[in-house]
This record gives structure tokens, C-alpha cells and sequence, in this order.
């Protein structure tokens, strides 16, 4: 043979009987895939309606039970907002009464001096005629403000009525000297404030302002009438 003699290929050829059995063969494993495919999208879909296998009444109760647990919740809030507010209502309350428990300590104090000053009232009322000074006290409140009280009775009856005024001769240091301020002041316009108007006794108290940079030493109170002394009385601070 030469080299340009043409390619000869050998080929087999399979009986037709062969054949069919093939095609048959391929045939059945495409419909088993197919069948296979169906099923499975079916499966799918058929989980993908539900909730990870879990069913409608399963999701109904599980609702319910949400439902219960946000209304639990909402009523025990409530109870919260209530006890807050009780608590504010509670502690206001004890703060008015602290007050009041303040009030009444101080309104018991007066009224143990007032009683202090009743009681001295009792010798004087069957004593001599005449006009005397009872529990002067003197209080610096403040670097120049001096509070002052005192009770002016008259003994006796009190048959008449009596009328005068109030002088307080304040005794001070000021830059190393001895000095006396005089209430009131007749340029002050103050003297209403002291004047006594009494048939049995009479309580006075007020403030009196020092000028600045003045030690007090002592307080003396004059009862006047008609510019006559009266009574006198002496008080240290």
C-alpha cells in the first residue's frame, strides 16, 4: 500500500435488538429522575407553608400565649407606675409632716414662755399699784440685728388705763469706745412702734438694726409716761 491510499476506519455496529434495550434503559432512568424531581419540589413546598414542621395550631397557641405574656406584662407595669406614684404621694406627705412636727416644736417653746410670762403675771396682780418690766431678753440674730422681748404689767386692778411708750438704751463698743444708741430715734419715724396701751400687762418684742462694726454689751428698757420713768429693766445679750 502505497502512502496516498486513502484511511480506512473500522466500525462495529450493535444488533437492533441491543439498541432498544439501551434506548429503553435511558428512557426509564430519565422518567425515575423526573419522578424523583416531582417529589421533592412537592416536599418542599409542602414545609415551606408551615413554620420548621410546626403547625397552625401549634402558631394559634404559641399567639395566645404572646398574647397572655404582653398583657401580663402591661398590667405589671401598671403596678409599677402605681407603686411610684404611691411612694411620691408617701414621701410628700412625710415631708409635710416634718414640717408640721418643726411648726409645733416651735409654737410649744412660745407657748412654754408664754405660759412662763402668765404665770409671773399672778404675783403682780394683787402686788402694789405700779408699773414693772417682766423677762427682758435680748437675742443677736444676725452681725447687727438685735431681737428683743419683753412684758410690761401694771399691779392692782388695773383700774385704769395706761399709756406711754417704750425706750431702749443700747450700750455698744465701737472703735475701742463706749457708746449709746437711744429707740427709737425721733428722726426715724419709729415711735408708734413703741408705744404701750394696757389696762393688766402688755407683750412687746421686735428687731432693732446696730449700725455696722459695733459690739453689743447691754440693753436697758425704760417704760416712760408722760416723759416720767416709770419702770427699767436691764438685759445682756
Amino acid at each position: 500500500m502505497s502512502v496516498a491510499a486513502p484511511r480506512v476506519s473500522i466500525r462495529r455496529h450493535l444488533p437492533w435488538p441491543l439498541r432498544l434495550l439501551l434506548v429503553t434503559v435511558v428512557l426509564g432512568l430519565a422518567g425515575a429522575i423526573a419522578l424523583a424531581t416531582y417529589d421533592l419540589g412537592r416536599s418542599l413546598a409542602g414545609r415551606g407553608s408551615g413554620v420548621s414542621g410546626v403547625g397552625a395550631d401549634d402558631v394559634r397557641q404559641l399567639r395566645e400565649q404572646l398574647a397572655q405574656a404582653s398583657a401580663e406584662r402591661d398590667r405589671y407595669a401598671g403596678s409599677v407606675d402605681a407603686a411610684g406614684s404611691q411612694l411620691q404621694i408617701e414621701r410628700s406627705a412625710q415631708t409635710q409632716l416634718a414640717a408640721q412636727v418643726k411648726n409645733l416644736v416651735t409654737e410649744n417653746a412660745r407657748l412654754k414662755e408664754d405660759l412662763a410670762f402668765f404665770e409671773s403675771l399672778l404675783p403682780a396682780s394683787t402686788g402694789a399699784q405700779g408699773i414693772t418690766i417682766r423677762r427682758l431678753t435680748t437675742e443677736m440674730i444676725a452681725p447687727n440685728q438685735l431681737k428683743y422681748r419683753l412684758l410690761v404689767m401694771q399691779g392692782g386692778k388695773g383700774d385704769r388705763e395706761f399709756a406711754g411708750n417704750l425706750q431702749l438704751a443700747v450700750s455698744v463698743v465701737r472703735d475701742g469706745k463706749s457708746a449709746m444708741i437711744i429707740f427709737p430715734d425721733s428722726k426715724s419715724g419709729e415711735s408708734d412702734k413703741f408705744k404701750l396701751g394696757f389696762r393688766h400687762y402688755q407683750r412687746l418684742e421686735g428687731m432693732l438694726s446696730l449700725p455696722e462694726g459695733v459690739t453689743l454689751q447691754a440693753v436697758q428698757a425704760r417704760i416712760l409716761e408722760k416723759g416720767q420713768l416709770r419702770a427699767q429693766q436691764s438685759a445682756k445679750p
